[in-house]
């Protein structure tokens, strides 16, 4: 009779044990059907600044740190507040997805268009006045000087971003991301021959290389407006409606803390750069720093493939009411993505000491960047936790939260550290990596302790109030085949 017992109880662990390969098969199925066009789409976008940087590295190191200052600066400053007010269309898309609400995806997407246009009109004195600007802040005038010939072309970039990511965001919640990868992967490789025969062919200098960039950033828009327009989401897209400008103070007020919550993040390191301009070589400083953070940059796209992920399972199974489920696709990313950072952890203590050389030929500034190599690679291990936390935290429209958290670990701790080790304690770059790493760190902490202490079951009935309160009534029923298990 024991050994009975004794076999029904193995043969119940065994059981546990294969249903959970099941569940976190199936769960890896799902993540990574969101993730991988997402990184797809995210590298290759991003790949469009780095590939002008490399070109405009190869002109001049004054066009090179003028670029760095730009676009690690102003553009950041911008592209922070744009990428935070659209995830808001991240949230409520996915979350009516999940609820079968998929008329509501198409008003979303327009009432975000509506608010995002006339935050990135309001931001255009930053990139027509940036000399001015610069030189208030202090920086290198001769820097400050060029920087206005390459801010000006950054207008066009900025409001191709008000399409390209809340288009993005609204596919990828009805699980239709592909072609944003496509379309983000074609203008890439348009990116690199236009700015090869622009810059190296033609020698138009900075607006070949800038007039590529233009161009590039346009593709994505454009070819996921015709397939929006075109018929391919005939559920989520009834056409333009004026339902789309009712109901805009909601949104606002859910954009404006998702705004604060990423651009403080991204506006971090803009402010790291910014201080980097005031050691006594600044080109140095500048192009060493933004060259790393570049290649951290482009390396955290790959896991904001992940934060879109995380973002659309959370949301999705909230506007199902599951919260089990929300649990254990928080587990099964997060250790996904982690073991993946440890595969960039060991390249870049393998790599790091020659991958300067990528984008300047200038020693000093190789060398430079050669020396930060261990402190990249721990901050490309951080990339793959963060984004995953941020990504639970939009899905469950938890914004307002992270906000403070980034406020308090990045601007209070992380910068002011930084500057004491850069400037008092004499490490230079390398304590202002220091104080950044610092501030990720507390806010990974502070971020998993929120979560961990989040009621998911209360989170479940907010997703519900929220979609009730905003939703309307579809022109027809939607097709539950789109629901996927």
């Amino acid at each position: 009779m024991i050994n009975n017992i004794e076999e029904r109880l193995l043969g119940s662990k065994e059981e546990d044990r294969s249903n959970l390969k099941w569940k976190v098969w199936v769960e890896s199925k799902k993540i990574w059907r969101v993730a991988a066009p997402g990184i797809l789409a995210r590298v290759a976008s991003f790949g469009l600044l780095v590939v002008t940087q490399s070109f405009i590295g190869h002109i001049s190191e004054l066009e090179l740190a003028a670029y760095a200052l730009v676009q690690t600066f102003i553009l950041r400053f911008a592209n922070g507040i744009l990428l935070g007010m659209s995830s808001a269309t991240e949230t409520l898309c996915g979350q009516a997805f999940g609820a079968g609400q998929h008329h509501m995806m198409g008003i979303y997407l327009q009432r975000s268009w509506i608010v995002d246009c006339f935050t990135a009109t309001i931001l255009l004195p930053l990139f027509i006045f940036t000399t001015p600007i610069l030189h208030l802040l202090g920086e290198d005038k001769t820097i400050a000087v060029v920087s206005k010939d390459i801010s000006i072309w950054f207008i066009s970039v900025m409001y191709s971003y008000v399409f390209g990511m809340t288009i993005q965001m609204y596919l990828q919640a009805q699980l239709k991301n592909m072609i944003v990868a496509w379309l983000s992967a074609g203008s890439f490789v348009f990116h690199l021959v236009a700015s090869w025969l622009f810059v190296s062919k033609l020698d138009l200098g900075i607006p070949g290389a800038m007039g590529a960039l233009t161009i590039s950033s346009w593709i994505p828009p454009l070819g996921e407006f015709v397939y929006i327009f075109g018929g391919w989401c005939p559920l989520s897209w009834k056409g333009f409606s004026n339902a789309a400008f009712s109901d805009l103070w909601p949104l606002i007020k859910l954009s404006v803390s998702s705004g604060i919550m990423l651009c403080l993040a991204l506006w971090y390191n803009s402010i790291l750069v910014l201080i980097a301009g005031y050691m006594s070589d600044a080109e140095i400083a500048i192009s060493a720093f933004s060259i790393c953070l570049n290649i951290s940059a482009w390396q955290l796209m790959i896991f904001l493939g992940f934060l879109g992920a995380a973002c659309v399972r959370v949301a999705n199974e909230l506007g199902r009411g599951d919260s089990k489920a929300v649990k254990f696709s928080i587990k099964v990313i997060m250790s996904t993505s982690i073991v993946l950072g440890l595969v960039f952890f060991i390249l870049c203590l393998i790599f790091g000491h020659n991958i300067g050389y990528l984008f300047t030929s200038n020693e000093e500034v190789a060398e430079t960047v050669a020396n930060l190599s261990v402190l990249l690679a721990f901050t490309m291990l951080l990339n793959t936790i963060q984004p995953v936390l941020a990504g639970v935290a939009i899905g469950a429209g938890l914004q307002g939260t992270v906000a403070i958290i980034n406020l308090c670990c990045y601007y209070v701790i992380g910068i002011p550290l930084g500057a004491v080790l850069a400037y008092v304690v004499g490490l230079e770059i390398k304590g202002i990596w220091i104080g950044m790493l610092s501030g990720v760190g507390l806010q990974i902490l502070a971020l998993s302790f929120m979560i961990w202490r989040t009621d998911w079951e209360l989170q479940v009935v907010k997703a519900s109030e929220r979609l009730g309160r905003w939703g309307s009534k579809p022109s027809e029923e939607p097709d539950e085949s789109l629901n996927h298990d």
